[in-house]
């Protein structure tokens, strides 16, 4: 790990729009910006989040960042680095915020068929062979859901805060992941356990189905197999399956 006098956050770079600040990002960390640098938007035209889909919100109504991770940290998976920043987005979004394997930090609501609301996306990418990664994340900080289109505003959450409260957020959470990204991995694992939203529900994925069984040291879920056995994911998308 760096020094712990090494913080992230600095240098910076704001943008009012880009299209995506994990793009910006990259960009930059290709051509040699340093460990910890960060690049925060107002608004992205194209924000990206995992398998492909788009993440949108309001102009000035979420945190929007992309922060520069250079060896040892980002010699770590990929996957490993998403489920930190899930951990870090808890420690400051309350007790409630849970996590939807891997990476989606959610709150509960009322309802069988959804019973978790989207407030938070990471993603990280990287090139490991040059040394570094990116790791990106949207927070629904001062989000109105009445102001998304009908098919994100289903699935979505926010803190429904102010647009005044995004920056004191982006510091916490830039706290937050610091800490976070110095702790053994054990302990990150088990402070991501003890936020799974998944743990004990019945799950599919693509032609699976069983009943989650939390993580493994790596980070995979773990499944229990309605046939007996277990199995493990180490990628992609699952579902939770209605009660009943």
């Amino acid at each position: 790990m760096p020094p712990p006098a090494i913080a992230i956050g600095s240098p910076r770079v704001h943008l009012r729009s880009t299209d995506s600040t994990n793009d910006r990002a990259r960009e930059l960390a290709s051509a040699g910006a340093p460990h910890g640098t960060l690049v925060t938007a107002s608004v992205q035209t194209a924000g990206r989040g995992r398998q492909g889909r788009r993440w949108s919100a309001p102009a000035n109504s979420s945190l929007l960042m992309s922060v520069v991770l250079r060896s040892p940290i980002s010699a770590g998976p990929e996957p490993l680095l998403g489920l930190i920043a899930a951990v870090a987005v808890c420690d400051i979004a309350g007790v409630q915020a849970a996590i939807k394997w891997p990476n989606d930090v959610v709150l509960p609501r009322s309802g069988p068929s959804r019973p978790f609301a989207k407030l938070a996306g990471i993603l990280a990418e990287g090139r490991p062979q040059e040394g570094w990664a990116v790791l990106g994340i949207g927070l629904n900080v001062a989000v109105r859901l009445e102001d998304l289109p009908p098919e994100p505003r289903a699935g979505a959450a926010t803190l429904g805060r102010s647009p005044d409260a995004i920056e004191p957020a982006l510091e916490r959470l830039l706290a937050a992941l610091q800490r976070r990204l110095a702790e053994p991995a054990g302990v990150v694992l088990d402070a991501w356990r003890a936020r799974d939203a998944l743990h004990g529900h019945e799950i599919a994925w693509g032609t699976g189905r069983g009943r989650a069984q939390g993580i493994d040291g790596t980070g995979r879920l773990i499944v229990a197999l309605a046939g007996g056995g277990h199995t493990t994911l180490d990628a992609g998308e699952v579902h939770l399956q209605p009660v009943g």
